[in-house]
C-alpha cells in the first residue's frame, strides 16, 4: 500500500491529450530562418542625381561676341612690332591687310587707343551686369595691351638707333612680341567664338586677381 502511493506521488498527473499543447511547435524549425532581414537604408546618389539635374548652359552668343571683340585691342596696337618682320618677310603682312580699313579707321580718331582702353575698363570690366565670362575675358585684353607698353618705354629709354647689334636685337625681341601676341590674339578668338573661357600666359593670373 505504501509502495503504491509513493508510485503515485513520483509520476505525473495524468492529463487529456487534446489539452496538451507540444512544446516544440511553439519552437521554431532548426533549418527554418523565422527572423527578418534587417531593413537597409536606401542611399541616394549625390553624384548620380548632381549629374542628372545639373545641366550644361552654353555661353550666350552676345559674352561670345564682345569677348571676341576684346582681343583686337592688343592686336591693333601690337602689330607695329611686326614691322621688321613685314619688311624682311612681306608676305607675312598678308593675312592682316583684310584689317587695314579698320586699323585706319582706329588710328584716325584721336586717341583712340586710350578711349578704347578706357571704354573697356569702365563700360565692360566694372559692369556688374555683364557675366564673369565676358569681365574676364575684357580684363585679360586690356592686361595684354599694357604689357605692349613696356616695350615702347625701354626703347625710349635706350634709343638703340637704326644700326649695330642693339638694333637686331631690338629687331629680334619686337619679332618675337608680335608673334606672341597674333599668337594670343587667335587663341583668344578661338575660344571666346566657342564658349571657352582662355589663359593667356602672364596675363591670365593678374586679370583673375582684379576680378576677385
Amino acid at each position: 500500500m505504501s509502495s503504491s502511493i509513493s508510485l503515485l506521488r513520483l509520476s505525473p498527473p495524468l492529463h487529456h491529450h487534446h489539452h496538451h499543447h507540444n512544446p516544440a511547435a511553439l519552437l521554431p524549425h532548426p533549418l527554418r530562418l523565422t527572423f527578418s532581414p534587417p531593413l537597409q537604408k536606401t542611399k541616394t546618389n549625390t553624384k548620380s542625381t548632381t549629374a542628372t539635374t545639373c545641366s550644361y548652359t552654353p555661353t550666350p552668343a552676345v559674352d561670345r561676341l564682345i569677348s571676341a571683340a576684346s582681343y583686337f585691342l592688343p592686336l591693333f596696337n601690337g602689330l607695329n612690332y611686326g614691322r621688321f618682320l613685314f619688311t624682311k618677310y612681306p608676305i607675312v603682312a598678308l593675312p592682316f591687310e583684310p584689317l587695314i580699313p579698320l586699323l585706319s579707321l582706329y588710328h584716325s580718331v584721336p586717341y583712340a587707343s586710350f578711349i578704347t582702353f578706357f571704354g573697356f575698363y569702365f563700360c565692360i570690366v566694372k559692369n556688374p551686369n555683364l557675366s564673369l565670362y565676358v569681365r574676364f575675358n575684357a580684363l585679360q585684353a586690356l592686361v595684354l595691351d599694357v604689357l605692349l607698353v613696356v616695350p615702347v618705354l625701354l626703347q625710349e629709354i635706350i634709343s638703340p638707333g637704326r644700326s649695330g647689334i642693339v638694333m637686331k636685337l631690338t629687331g629680334w625681341a619686337h619679332s618675337g612680341l608680335f608673334v606672341f601676341v597674333v599668337g594670343c590674339f587667335l587663341y583668344g578668338l578661338v575660344s571666346s567664338v566657342l564658349g571657352k573661357t582662355p589663359y593667356l600666359t602672364l596675363v591670365a593670373e593678374a586679370a583673375g586677381r582684379q576680378l576677385e
